[in-house]
């Protein structure tokens, strides 16, 4: 599990005085501006947030040092991310993307089919890419309970049960 966690990325400028469009993974959007200084995935850049309206998928916001149009211009694409101890603890049954990134994934006979690679979201609910270990393509599964029933953070796998057509 990583130290940084990604909240957020600049999806490009707003206007021409330096504010940028910015795009937030939080489940309270708003809350990307709660956290402190973002940085970074390197972290040689940080920047404070100062959310100024709402916009067509995210928010108009402001960021330290950014008082251009280039500049914000130049930012887009930017992930910006924060340390994993300001974040709130999550109950049992929810996890930070980044710390699914890397377990092993098994059926639920015990073979290991893969890892997980990524965690993707559009807009219809979480979808798992796990890489199978041998030379397949990549498969994208629903995170779902039906699905993934099975989350084992201290083991480092989930387990799956896959649709029929996938096993």
């Amino acid at each position: 599990m990583t130290d940084l966690i990604c909240i957020g990325s600049i999806a490009g400028s707003y206007g021409v005085q330096g504010e940028v469009r910015l795009k937030s993974f939080c489940a309270e959007p708003s809350d990307i501006a709660a956290y402190g200084p973002l940085c970074t995935e390197d972290g040689s850049r940080q920047f404070t947030v100062k959310l100024t309206r709402p916009v067509t998928g995210g928010y108009g916001a402001r960021l330290s040092g950014i008082t251009t149009k280039e500049q914000a211009d130049a930012l887009r694409g930017t992930a910006l991310f924060v340390d994993r101890a300001k974040l709130p603890s999550l109950p049992d049954d929810e996890f930070y993307h980044a710390d699914l990134i890397g377990l092993t994934v098994q059926d639920t006979g015990g073979v290991q089919l893969g890892r997980v690679t990524a965690v993707h979201n559009h807009g219809a609910g979480d979808l798992l890419e796990v890489q199978p270990s041998g030379p397949q393509p990549a498969i994208l599964l629903p995170f779902t309970r039906a699905i993934v029933p099975t989350v084992d953070l201290s083991a480092r796998r989930v387990i799956v049960d896959l649709p029929e057509g996938l096993d």
